[in-house]
């Protein structure tokens, strides 16, 4: 963002405009929440009906998340170009078309291409809404938003799941889509109505009306006027990103804590009540352990808002990071101890949760301002492949033998890796 305005926001006040357009983000950031427990809490009722193996369960659980992939790394780069608002209404209506109509699935390939649909269009919402959470906050509370903004996914998660946990046992795993389908259209809505567009993008591409719409903007805010349209900064004059803001040795190293970081917690998120199923529990147990670790969710997040709001993010997230590798290896000792594994879920969503939050707490800052929706949009598709290959090398796992514990056992790795990640960033930025 241009210097000048960017000041006019970073040490102005949070007004009742901007918390309403953080609050919008948080809201659509819920459809992630909403995508994944809907698949996670269906599985065991899809199994059942198609006669499918774990491996090919596997494949269902991630084709959200590839989606979600193709979705972060195509959507979102255009969003810099033709507008962040415009390309998150067009990604999330995808994505309520896609879940509504995984509710008429007739087989696994039409839910795998269905699911695929879906997660492209949350792929794209929350790149740019996480970029829209940054602009629109001010210094002082810019690392607070973008924890709060990541509490939209155990809160969609928990109402969602607490709504399929009811809904399944009366109407089938097709209810689970049903709900998420329309809550989905209810956010679009929601998002049409208050979701404003992005400063950087007004100043930066320059849209027909563009000074004319910033000042909108900025009375809105209660900022004065501008005469003209700011220089813009960080882009050629051609208005092509270059790379060398983007490719960067910090980059490679916000590419591999995105990428372990969601491996780990999307393991957790969307295996966790199949894997109590087939350690002994009961199948409502298994949903009430996925309902316990989103609950824990949004405790976890919102706690590393708070807390972000008086310490360093950088250490908060490695703290994060480090309890969740020891709160996962917990979970597979207790997972076959039906009572413990309960409450060991409620910690570890809250945990894992405050680590995922973090990733957007520390994320968008590390980009500068014209290769910011570029660069989460990278980030977040990077992470998305490791979401994508750890419900599918689960699957395959469980195929040739593999018992719940040694998965968890397993994927405490990543938690540790991305840890060393974030430890390096936080050197590389105080040197």
């Amino acid at each position: 963002m241009n210097t000048n305005v960017q000041q006019l926001i970073a040490k102005g006040p949070l007004t009742g405009f901007q918390l309403t357009a953080i609050a919008v983000c948080v809201g659509l950031n819920m459809l992630d929440g909403f995508d994944v427990l809907a698949m996670a809490f269906s599985a065991s009722g899809v199994k059942a009906a198609w006669g499918l193996t774990d491996g090919r369960l596997g494949w269902l659980l991630s084709a959200g998340l590839i989606g979600m992939a193709v979705g972060s790394l195509t959507l979102a780069p255009l969003a810099d170009f033709i507008g962040r608002r415009r390309i998150i209404l067009i990604a999330a209506s995808l994505a309520a078309l896609g879940m509504l109509g995984s509710v008429a699935a007739r087989d696994f390939l039409d839910l795998l291409v269905l699911r695929a649909v879906t997660g492209i269009g949350i792929g794209g919402t929350i790149a740019s809404t996480a970029v829209v959470v940054a602009e629109y906050s001010s210094d002082r509370w810019r690392a607070a938003a973008l924890a709060a903004y990541s509490t939209g996914y155990p809160v969609g998660a928990t109402l969602g799941g607490a709504l399929t946990a009811l809904a399944i046992p009366v109407y089938g795993w097709r209810s689970a889509f049903a709900i998420g389908g329309a809550m989905s259209l209810a956010m679009v809505l929601i998002a049409a109505l208050g979701l404003p567009e992005s400063l950087d993008f007004l100043i930066t591409r320059r849209p027909g009306g563009a000074l004319t719409r910033l000042n909108a903007l900025l009375a809105r805010m209660r900022q004065p006027a501008l005469s003209a349209l700011p220089e813009r900064a960080g882009s050629s004059a051609e208005g092509r990103v270059p790379l060398e803001l983007l490719l960067t040795g910090r980059t490679f190293l916000v590419w591999a804590m995105f990428f372990c970081t969601m491996a780990a917690f999307y393991f957790s998120v969307s295996w966790t009540p199949r894997l109590l199923n087939a350690a002994g529990a009961s199948a409502g147990l298994g949903l009430a352990a996925g309902v316990l670790f989103n609950l824990g969710g949004i405790a976890g997040c919102g706690g590393f808002a708070l807390a972000a709001m008086r310490f360093d993010a950088h250490r908060l997230h490695f703290a994060a990071l480090i309890a969740s590798a020891l709160l996962i290896v917990a979970f597979g000792i207790a997972v076959h101890h039906v009572d413990i594994a309960l409450w060991t879920a409620l910690l570890l969503g809250l945990i894992t949760n405050a680590a995922m939050s973090g990733l957007y707490a520390v994320g968008p800052p590390l980009y500068p301002t014209a290769v910011r929706a570029t660069g989460m949009g990278s980030a977040i598709g990077i992470g998305r492949l490791g979401a994508i290959l750890a419900p599918i090398v689960t699957g395959a796992l469980l195929d040739s033998g593999w018992a719940p514990a040694q998965l968890y056992f397993l994927f405490a790795v990543p938690f540790v890796i991305a840890a060393l990640a974030m430890l390096l960033i936080g050197l590389r930025q105080r040197a």
